[in-house]
């Protein structure tokens, strides 16, 4: 199914650009569509289809008249768009934390149960969520790849590439800010983007929900997990995020090693590698990559400019975080990844610039590229081949299982 082109909205007077009014999805779902476009458009005339020219004339008046009024009435399903907050029914999940990881924050407004957990993992799966149904959640958050794509920019519909590379899943439930750029305050409210987003999935919500709510299956579970009530964009959100939540990863060689002691945990040259990580003469990763008395996130959170993504001209290619903020200080500033499965999460930084843990090495010992505002605690730093060597074997031990209910649904479930 196609989208009406702009001269289609013009004719017909229709302020209602995407985000569409329901009466609007409406009629992109029906069949007549095409023939109604191609009317609206000049390039079939009605006499062509006597047989149907009563029936057609009728469909294509109301067609207009209906499209002529969704932007000026204001008239559209409030339950389509809204990301109203439904409380989850059904019993509490009994969320088990790893060595190594704090309690995972979950807000009042969305509690995690068995049922939005489950419906999160089924929709998580689901490209229906895409304009033509071929890209998932997982399409860039494979659990194969920790959760990334190993690709430099993430693919969406019709084989369109974006901009930057598609960070992991594990762990995201301790973001303050989603999203590279942290455009995002919630996992609930980084869940719509890419669904929209014309890179991505490419579809709007109205018609999303529309898809997911033409099935009676899919239907039943949201009412398993949210109670009586169609499907809307907010149940979307409370689902997937809730079963983003349970992506958490920790109990790893190093977390043995660190909290319980186990100095059988680590290698040699692991165990020389964290003393160049910690050490603020040396390696200094801790700065931006914490490491507490009690749990390790290996990240603080922030967003630092480190001198990814500058051109032979010294301009930065994205201007990341200053894109939401408009504050100089945030020009190239992107968000501290995780390095919890750094090792399976190839390639790295928020371009993709980067093929391998010794590169990512390489490139902060020569301070980065320089620029105006590159971040100040960036600097050069002397590290032997074997300090280099050893820190890349630190990185490989902060890699550790993921939870065992993090992949698709089995087939009839």
């Amino acid at each position: 199914m196609g989208r009406w082109p702009a001269h289609a909205y013009e004719m017909s007077g229709c302020s209602a650009r995407p985000p569409l009014c329901w009466l609007h999805v409406r009629l992109m779902d029906s069949e007549f569509y095409s023939l109604t476009l191609r009317f609206l458009t000049g390039i079939e005339e009605a006499s062509t289809r006597p047989c149907v020219l009563g029936v057609y004339s009728l469909f294509v008046i109301a067609s207009v008249a209906t499209l002529a009024s969704c932007g000026r009435t204001g008239h559209s399903d409030p339950g389509v768009v809204s990301s109203q907050r439904v409380k989850p029914l059904g019993a509490p999940v009994d969320l088990t934390v790893p060595l190594g990881l704090p309690p995972v924050p979950v807000p009042r407004d969305n509690p995690m149960t068995v049922r939005a957990v489950a419906l999160g993992r089924r929709l998580f799966y689901d490209r229906r969520l895409s304009r033509d149904n071929t890209v998932s959640c997982a399409s860039c958050h494979n659990p194969l790849f920790n959760f990334t794509d190993r690709q430099p920019h993430s693919i969406g519909v019709a084989g369109k590439t974006g901009t930057r590379n598609a960070p992991t899943l594990i762990n995201t439930a301790y973001n303050a800010a989603q999203f590279w750029d942290g455009r995002a305050p919630t996992l609930e409210a980084q869940i719509g983007g890419p669904m929209e987003n014309p890179v991505e999935m490419d579809q709007p919500h109205e018609l999303a929900v529309s898809k997911l709510n033409a099935d009676p299956e899919l239907r039943r579970h949201f009412e398993e997990a949210f109670g009586p009530g169609p499907v809307t964009l907010g149940k979307i959100e409370q689902a997937i995020a809730s079963f983003e939540r349970t992506l958490i990863s920790a109990d790893s060689p190093f977390d043995r090693y660190e909290y319980e002691g186990d100095k059988t945990a680590l290698s040699p040259a692991a165990i020389r590698g964290l003393a160049v990580f910690k050490n603020p003469e040396k390696g200094n990763c801790v700065s931006c990559h914490t490491i507490t008395g009690k749990y390790a996130l290996l990240t603080d959170g922030l967003f630092h400019n480190i001198g990814v993504g500058v051109n032979d001209e010294g301009e930065l290619t994205d201007l990341g975080r200053f894109s939401e903020t408009k504050h100089d200080a945030d020009k190239g500033a992107f968000k501290t990844p995780t390095l919890r499965g750094v090792a399976e999460s190839a390639p790295y930084m928020h371009n993709g610039s980067l093929k391998t843990l010794k590169d990512v090495v390489d490139f902060y010992a020569g301070r980065g590229n320089s620029n105006l505002y590159l971040d100040k605690r960036i600097s050069a730093i002397q590290l032997s081949g074997r300090d280099r060597l050893d820190l890349v074997e630190f990185l490989k031990s902060l890699s550790s299982k993921l939870p065992p209910d993090a992949g698709p649904l089995p087939t009839g479930e």
